[in-house]
């Protein structure tokens, strides 16, 4: 029987061969080269049953100028549209995140204007990058923590590879788009200590969120709406707003009653239920659960029922 080839393996066989981190740039073609077919590996195993099932998909790291840079088998089409990729990839997009700022120790966020992640695209991938003081260390340290990290992604094996700055040829940084994109939500969970996969987490720091994210509507202003159903409505989707619950990045239905007390409890579920018939809330069978998130597809109807109260059709 012939053994199949473990291309992660050549990847890092070349890496150990060209010196690491530390490899002269006339090994930038080939390790680009290797690193470019595990990507195009990565993404079309992302969209299978099971991911790394034969050999682990591979996660690019490296220290920049002034920053740690990461490069995922994802879409950079991302950056605009969480619902560019599938449950598995945000969730590996969301940890990348995590690990990046860890690595970077920033500190805590005050506002939105502390919130520096950026995104951009490597050889028609996905680049992540992050400000930090000491790249090197950072980008060592991401390197491991991206390891452990992903093994609590289900059916997701990967391997987090370090490779020097001359291979990454990153271009068209900029901030995720919207204000409460997932991946922003992630690196102010993170900053603010909790963790963006981690559902109780994102709960208790809820009022902190809505603080340093600034999303869509003032709290009060969903709060104050004199007609008890809309105010339900809003609050219900301006919370899983202000928490990132965009495109598959999702919680449980019976989460959507917190935070409400009384009669409101029962309306809160009454209201979930007109939200899915409507199409505004999107829903995900789990283990034992019902999940749902916000429809990007209905994204303009949703910030408008949030800021305004204007109820879309099917309402």
């Amino acid at each position: 029987m012939l053994r199949s080839v473990d291309p992660t393996g050549e990847l890092a066989r070349a890496l150990a061969d060209a010196g690491g981190a530390g490899a002269p740039r006339e090994w930038s073609a080939r390790l680009r080269d290797l690193l470019r077919e595990e990507l195009v590996r990565g993404a079309r195993e992302l969209g299978e049953a099971r991911t790394g099932k034969d050999a682990p998909i591979a996660l690019g790291v490296a220290a920049s100028d002034a920053a740690v840079v990461a490069v995922l088998p994802l879409p950079p089409e991302l950056r605009a549209d969480v619902g560019a990729v599938g449950e598995r990839g945000q969730l590996l997009a969301a940890v990348a995140v995590e690990r990046l700022v860890e690595a970077a120790e920033p500190g805590p966020a005050d506002g939105p204007g502390d919130l520096v992640l950026a995104l951009g695209s490597h050889d028609g991938f996905l680049a992540l990058s992050y400000p930090a003081a000491d790249p090197d260390w950072s980008a060592d340290y991401a390197r491991e923590a991206l390891d452990d990290a992903v093994g609590t992604i289900d059916r997701l094996r990967a391997a987090a590879h370090l490779l020097p700055a001359h291979v990454l040829a990153v271009e068209d940084l900029r901030p995720p788009i919207g204000t409460t994109h997932p991946l922003r939500v992630a690196e102010a969970v993170t900053r603010l200590g909790g963790s963006p996969l981690d559902e109780e987490s994102l709960e208790a720091l809820e009022p902190e969120l809505l603080r340093v994210l600034a999303p869509s509507g003032a709290a009060p202003r969903a709060h104050d709406d004199p007609d008890p159903r809309r105010r339900v409505m809003r609050r219900i989707l301006q919370r899983l707003d202000g928490m990132g619950k965009w495109g598959g990045y999702h919680t449980a239905f019976d989460h959507l009653a917190r935070g409400f007390a009384g009669n409101e409890r029962a309306l809160a579920y009454e209201v979930g239920e007109e939200l899915l018939a409507a199409g505004l809330l999107e829903q995900k069978p789990s283990v034992g659960q019902r999940h749902v998130y916000l429809s990007t597809r209905r994204a303009g109807e949703i910030r408008r029922l949030i800021d305004e109260g204007v109820l879309p059709p099917g309402l």
